[in-house]
Formats: structure tokens, sequence, C-alpha cells
């Protein structure tokens, strides 16, 4: 009796099974071309799965030959497109409550090569002297090449206390350079602020984490109540700043904008579009922006920039953008691991991508030494055309004579660096200790000072 219910149940499966095969070879005809492409990719590596499972002269893992094939399918994909295994997802989720441990900085792929977009000033790899543009180019001697960015922030990681040696190539030394960093917590501070007087404030937006928006508001609030409830201007600084929560940069957009658009997203067709628009509710609507920008600003940063500069709401001065435009939605997986996956684009309110293309200043400031910048000037002022008193003036200088204002500032800039440069830092106002060696901030705090005739230049 037993014997035959066992055959009756072959039997049943057997005849199950034929019919299966059967309605799928007829249905087959049907299925669009792609999809039978897809079904016969994932018989081939079903197949080379098992063969190793069988054959391979070792055991395997096949958790981690699965995971392998993971991240070398997304590694077709894009640098920021990333796998992460459970111990690394459960890392990641911690970097943006604004503590954790690490060496502190932001990392990406330029070229394929590993590239520090910014260390987070006071944190271990700011004081071990580690460079926003420093080539990464081996970790504790292991090379990069080849390294995704979930490897390499794997590598990077360790026990709080240890200590890890990069070996980094920086621009304008011909030697590498061994750089130890001692592995510990990283708490961020996001916004930092100093009274510039006269009703001005200086902010530096490091990143855009969860309380970003919170903090910046809080900060302005108390300039405010210390300035008869009044601000002259704000100048932002987002260098070095390389991006972090998307609705963190909404917000503090929101803050300087009475309305227009903020930021949209575009996927991979037009029903996932999303635009972000301002809502109305902003208190520094007329407070006058200059936000200074360079290579090294990137993604949440450059939404905020891009939001203020296309709403005629801040003058963009400094350098170019990074350009890392691209959106990733992060979804945690059922074994604890998790995928970090470019879904969308960024576009500014004007409808340009940042992808790859960044935020183009409406004024360039080059970054120089002041203390070099103060010489060249010594030895370059009767060099020029334009030096030389009585010169017929070129079209573009009859252009700034309109708008009242020089934007070559040399004299102005030298005279001041004359005047702090042999001071003792404890001796300098906080406004005067920023500026002394940083040319970039000095001249885009002029360009603040100016705002009713800078403004112009951005209609």
């Amino acid at each position: 009796m037993e014997s035959l219910k066992r055959y009756w149940k072959a039997y049943t499966l057997g005849l199950l099974l034929i019919l299966t095969i059967f309605l799928m070879a007829e249905l087959r005809i049907h299925v669009p071309a792609f999809a039978q492409e897809r079904y016969a990719d994932l018989q081939n590596f079903s197949k080379v799965l098992n063969l190793i499972q069988q054959y391979y002269v070792e055991e395997v893992d096949t958790k981690k030959l699965i995971y392998g094939a993971i991240k070398g399918m997304l590694h077709e994909l894009d640098p920021h497109t990333n796998f992460m295994a459970p111990e690394l997802f459960k890392d990641f989720e911690t970097e943006t409550s604004g503590e954790f441990g690490g060496l502190g900085i932001e990392i990406s792929l330029k070229n394929g090569v590993l590239t520090i977009i910014s260390p987070i000033e006071d944190a271990p790899a700011w004081e071990a002297g580690i460079k926003a543009g420093d080539k990464v180019v081996a970790i504790d001697g292991n090379s990069t090449r080849g390294l995704s960015l979930v490897e390499a922030s794997q590598f990077m990681r360790g026990k709080k206390g240890s200590k890890v040696i990069l070996r980094v190539a920086r621009e304008g030394e011909d030697k590498l350079k061994d750089i130890t960093v001692t592995r510990g917590s990283v708490k961020i501070k996001s916004v930092k602020y100093t009274n510039m007087g006269e009703g001005y404030a200086y902010v530096k937006v490091t990143s855009f984490i969860e309380n970003t928006s919170k903090d910046l508001e809080k900060i302005l609030e108390n300039h405010v109540s210390k300035n008869n409830g009044k601000m002259s201007g704000l100048l932002m600084d987002l260098r070095r700043n390389p991006g972090g929560l998307l609705d963190q940069a909404i917000k503090v957009s929101d803050m300087f904008l009475k309305e227009g658009t903020i930021v949209s997203t575009r996927g991979r067709t037009q029903a996932e579009k999303e635009v972000a628009v301002a809502t109305k509710k902003g208190k520094y609507t007329d407070v006058p922006v200059v936000i200074l920008v360079n290579e090294y600003t990137a993604s949440a940063s450059e939404i905020v920039s891009g939001a203020l500069q296309d709403n005629k709401r801040a003058l963009i001065v400094g350098e170019r953008t990074f350009g890392k435009g691209s959106v990733q939605s992060v979804i945690k997986l059922g074994d604890g691991s998790g995928l970090k996956l470019t879904v969308a684009r960024y576009y500014t309110p004007s409808g340009v991508s940042i992808q790859a293309e960044g935020i183009h200043p409406d004024i360039n400031i080059e970054d120089v030494d002041l203390e070099t910048f103060g010489k060249s000037i010594v030895k370059s002022q009767t060099t020029r055309e334009g030096d030389i008193a009585g010169h017929l003036k070129g079209d573009k200088e009859k252009a700034q004579e309109k708008l009242d204002i020089k934007k070559d500032d040399s004299e102005g800039a030298l005279n001041w660096w004359k005047e702090i440069g042999s001071k003792k830092d404890d001796k300098l106002s906080p406004k005067d200790k920023l500026l002394k060696s940083d040319f970039q901030a000095y001249q885009a705090f002029n360009y603040l000072k100016a705002w009713n005739t800078m403004k112009n230049l951005t209609r």
C-alpha cells in the first residue's frame, strides 16, 4: 500500500513537472525577447553556482559567492551604487546621525581613483593632515585599485584607537605620502558660526546631517537677537561639503526662499519625477546671501547652491563644484544587508542636471595663499596695461564701473593683509582670524558687503 502511494505521488509530481515544462515552452513564444534573454542569463548564473558548489577544489561559502556576484553586478553601474553586507550596513545607518566611528572622511571615485572629497573638520583624518583632493593609492599597504567605495570604507574602518596608514598622492608633490590616522569617534558639528561684525554672519556648513537645518536656524536666530533684530548679510561657506541628506538641503534652501522650485529629481520615466518647492515659510527671504563653493562642494550642498542661484537669492562665488547630482535610495534587505541604488538625477530649478556638471559660480575666485598673493601683487603692480594711469578702458571694465564695483580688489586685499599679517592670532578678532589665510572667504565677504550692487550680476 505504501509503495502504491509513493508510486502515485511520484507519478503525479512527474506529470505536473511535464505539464509545467510544456506550458513554459508554449508561453515562451509569447514572452518578449528581453525576458527570454534574462531567463537564459539567470539559468547560466544558476548553473555556474551549482558547478562551483559541486566541483570547485575546496568547499565554498554560498552566501559569500552570492554577495560577490551582487557586488560584481553593481560594479557595472556607477560608483555610488553599492551593496553592503549586514555588518557594513549597520555602520552605514549610524553615519547620518551625527556621531560614528572611523576616520571622518568622504570619499569618491574620480576616474577610477579613490579620492578624498572632504575630511570632516576636527575628525581624525583632518587632524592627521589628510586633505581634500588627496588620492588614496593604498590602505595599510593594500592597493586600492579596483576597490568599490564600500570596500574601501570597510578597509578604513576598525576598532576605535587602532591605526590605519593611508598612502596618498597629493597634487603638487612628486612623492607618495604615508599618513597614519588613528581611528576614533567622529562627532559632526555640521554648522560653525563666526560673527563678522556690523550685523554680518559667517556660517560654515560642513555636511548635511539630521539636525543641520535646525542648528542653522538656531544660530541665525541667535545672531539676529544679538544684532538688534537684523542681519546685514550671510556668508555661507559650503566648500569641502560632501553633501548628505536631501531633506536637510531642501529645508536649508527653504529658509531663504519666498517661493519657487528648490530641486527636482527625475528617475527612469517621467512618472518618477518629484519636485520640491518652497513652503513660503522662510524667515530670511530678504537677507543678502553669498555662498562660497569649490571643487569639493558636492551633492546636497550643490542642491542648496543651485536652488538659491536659480531663484536669484544668492550670489555663488568660488570654483565650479564637484558634480555629484545623482539620487541614491537605501534599501534594507531581509538578511540585514543593504543596497544603495542610484534611482534618479538632481535638477536645479532651471532644469539643469548637476550630474558631472556641477554648479558654475557667478564669480570665480581661485583659492590662493594670501601671503603669496600679496607678494605677487607687489611684483606685478605695474606690469599690466590696466595698472597704467589713464589707460584706455576695456568693455569689461566699463561694465564694472556701471555697477559701481571693482571686482579686482588686489590693492585692498594687500593693504588688509599688511595690516593683520604681522599680528598674532590671539590679537585678532574672530573675523580677521577667519580671513587671515583664506583669500576666497575674504573676497566673498567683500562681495557680500557690496550686495546691493553685486545682485545685479545675477539678473
